[in-house]
């Protein structure tokens, strides 16, 4: 039995399995089985009030999760699924209140993996998948990311490293504006051009809502200290509190799809290696480019101290 079969398996007989995708690995359960989702929260350790995304392997799969699917819903999906772009619509009654952590609505993404739209495809049913590490933790970008976090705990799929590296991007869309939850590599800019494309002009606003994963203000954090500096050439760290005899240090520069692509792969080897914390050098101008705001919101709620000039 290869590892899909043994993937499939699994996941058909209410088990949970970590599945890659281009974004980040996600421990994922069918959404037919509450056994699977149930233990996607407890191996996770994750608050029933933190609602999941689900995935599926194409288009007409999702409509048949919402209570309706408009023109924007059909245009985002074509421009950007396969992608990291999840869609929050009103769910129907197919889709379990344990998902959606009792709302209304279901956050909906079609990933962009080979293998695991290959697995969604022949188990037949969707999974719901967070990201496969334990509740506010680093997301794993590789296999052994996952393996470390869980050990024989749950079965992964390799499939090889992630390769955009940070969560998707998830928007509610209603009829009269899209709202981005969750920034990511998807930015305001890119879904306004495509809407607009298909004669749609909607306004595109980022605004915290309960509704969206991610939304806690700690998450993503390893498990030693993240200090920003921002703007400084040689920060003082000596109030901090925290030991900064073996730094990590990286000048946040380089272009922002290489920089999401190294992220959590940054924190786990400093962490790894022995660090002790590690600071992040920014610039300010960052804050004003729609590339950089996934970053950055991963950045502010991965940190422990924040330094200005």
């Amino acid at each position: 039995m290869n590892e899909l079969d043994k993937a499939i398996k699994l996941l058909k007989d209410g088990d949970v399995v970590a599945l890659p995708t281009e974004t980040v690995y996600g421990l994922a359960g069918s959404i037919d089985s509450e056994k699977a989702l149930r233990k996607i929260f407890a191996v996770k350790e994750r608050p029933f009030f933190d609602p999941l995304i689900v995935h599926v392997s194409n288009t007409q799969t999702a409509k048949n999760l919402a209570v309706s699917w408009d023109q924007t819903c059909d245009v985002l999906a074509k421009e950007f699924w396969p992608g990291p772009l999840t869609m929050v619509v009103k769910k129907n009654e197919t889709v379990k209140d344990v998902i959606t952590a009792g709302l209304d609505s279901v956050g909906l993404r079609c990933p962009d993996h080979p293998a695991t739209l290959d697995i969604i495809e022949r188990l037949g049913s969707p999974v719901a998948a967070p990201s496969a590490n334990k509740f506010k933790r680093t997301s794993p970008t590789k296999k052994e990311h996952v393996l470390k976090e869980f050990g024989e705990e749950v079965f992964v799929v390799e499939g090889g490293e992630s390769r955009v590296g940070i969560e998707s991007t998830v928007v509610g869309v209603f009829s009269d504006k899209v709202e981005i939850y969750r920034p990511g590599m998807i930015t305001s800019e890119d879904i306004t051009k495509a809407l607009n494309q298909h004669g749609i002009s909607l306004p595109v606003n980022v605004v915290q809502s309960p509704v969206a994963p991610g939304q806690l203000k700690h998450h993503y954090m390893p498990k030693i200290p993240i200090v920003l500096s921002w703007d400084n050439q040689s920060p003082k760290l000596d109030s901090l509190n925290i030991d900064t005899s073996d730094l990590a240090q990286w000048h946040l520069t380089s272009e922002p799809t290489q920089a999401a692509r190294k992220l959590y792969n940054f924190f786990r080897e400093s962490e790894q290696e022995g660090k002790t914390a590690i600071l992040i050098s920014l610039k300010s101008s960052m804050k004003e480019s729609p590339q950089w705001a996934g970053i950055l919101n991963r950045l502010e709620k991965a940190k422990s101290f924040e330094i200005h000039s």
